[in-house]
């Protein structure tokens, strides 16, 4: 500690910020502004999001006020929770008890609007760096298969979050959205972003075009990456009902329905980064950087020793083309962020590699919990001293090229 600060690296590589609901109608370009995405009231008084002249599907009315309830709301989602939780979890848990008077500006706290409020919040949790990602542009591509409208949204966020972290001296770091509807414009949009100064750009873990993430049609999004040196990350997103890996069941209704969908949010991640080997990607592009975000990262063990066991001992692996095992491409050019409370990293670290591991809090969202630096440092206390030093903050600033 020096003067009652940390004196370690500390970098959040994925936090998150909550746009302004005009953020759209400022940043697209004239053409289509018409058409921007907008936060509404029905007839009833409850708040929707509008995208390109239509309520969203994938976001359901009145759930917009929540979407930070790590924010402002979480000492009183927290007490809702025990309560609810005493009472024998009757009725619908405290997250989905909407209200029309519970709206997106209310829900956001103390530094997910404001730059200056974000690094006051940093400041106080002994943060260095926080990689941002937005909360909106989390749930919007999923309303929309116009490739080219997908495109200009992105840009029009990408301008945005590089003025949003433009003064920060380099502590708030912005990350480009890219949709891969159209992929020429793609990678125009990616080399753009990053001279704006983004230093990341996230995808979705599927395409509106249906076409694999590692699909040689995407290879101009990753020889622009591998150009510019900068990463290409997965990260979860709401996903089209027709998309979605949750359609093998009829829905599950309810909080219980709400956990089990959580519980699995990680698998289109997963599966959009098994394709990078189908492709072949990693061979094609041995310097492209690849990210895997908000998806946990226990699982990634036995992932690399099931793919290397399949690749080097069986006629299934034969298929792949690749010249290495995949667990030699992951070493060579991948990484990995995982949670505060994943427990298990303390012992897969130095196996899988101690410079292959990111943290993340995830605040505001409410889907983690909110003393994520208590669980960091909790996590950290009996790593090895290059495995604490890397997934603190080391291995992100490496692979962002963060001064």
């Amino acid at each position: 500690m020096e003067n009652g600060k940390r004196s370690e690296l500390v970098i959040d590589a994925d936090g998150h910020i909550i746009e302004p609901p005009d953020l759209w109608e400022r940043y697209l370009e004239p053409n289509y502004r018409a058409r921007a995405i907008r936060i509404r009231k029905d007839a009833d008084g409850w708040e929707y999001l509008e995208v390109d002249g239509k309520p969203a599907q994938c976001t359901p009315k009145g759930t917009l006020g929540r979407l930070s309830s790590m924010g402002r709301q979480v000492q009183e989602m927290k007490r809702l929770r025990e309560e609810w939780v005493k009472g024998g979890r009757k009725g619908p848990p405290p997250f989905i008890r909407a209200t029309p008077e519970e709206t997106y500006l209310e829900g956001a706290g103390y530094g997910t609007m404001d730059p200056k409020e974000r690094l006051k919040k940093m400041d106080e949790e002994g943060l260095t760096k926080s990689v941002l990602f937005p909360t909106l542009g989390l749930n919007w591509e999923a309303e929309t298969k116009d490739a080219d409208y997908a495109n200009a949204c992105c840009r029009a966020y990408n301008r945005w979050i590089a003025d949003f972290c433009r003064d920060s001296g380099g502590r708030l770091v912005p990350a480009a959205h890219i949709s891969l509807g159209n992929p020429a414009l793609a990678a125009a949009e990616l080399e753009r972003a990053v001279k704006d100064g983004c230093k990341i750009a996230f995808i979705s873990p599927y395409t509106i075009t249906r076409k694999p993430h590692g699909h040689p049609d995407h290879d101009i999004v990753f020889a622009t990456a591998q150009d510019l040196g900068v990463p290409l990350a997965v990260h979860p997103n709401f996903e089209p009902k027709e998309f979605t890996i949750h359609t093998r069941f009829e829905p599950m209704r309810g909080g219980a329905g709400i956990w089990y969908g959580d519980m699995f949010t990680n698998q289109g991640s997963i599966m959009a980064f098994a394709t990078m080997f189908v492709f072949g990607v990693w061979d094609k592009f041995p310097r492209l950087k690849f990210v895997i975000l908000e998806s946990g990262s226990g699982w990634i063990g036995w992932w690399l020793n099931r793919a290397d066991a399949l690749f080097k001992e069986t006629l299934i692996g034969g298929g792949l083309p690749l010249a290495e095992c995949p667990s030699y491409y992951f070493n060579r050019q991948c990484f990995i962020s995982g949670d505060p409370d994943e427990t298990v990293l303390r012992y897969i670290i130095d196996y899988v590699g101690t410079d292959k591991f990111f943290w993340a809090s995830d605040f505001p969202h409410a889907d983690h919990p909110v003393n994520y630096m208590e669980e960091i440092f909790e996590l950290v206390e009996k790593m090895s001293p290059a495995g604490r030093r890397g997934i603190l903050g080391e291995n992100v600033a490496r692979a962002l090229d963060l001064n």
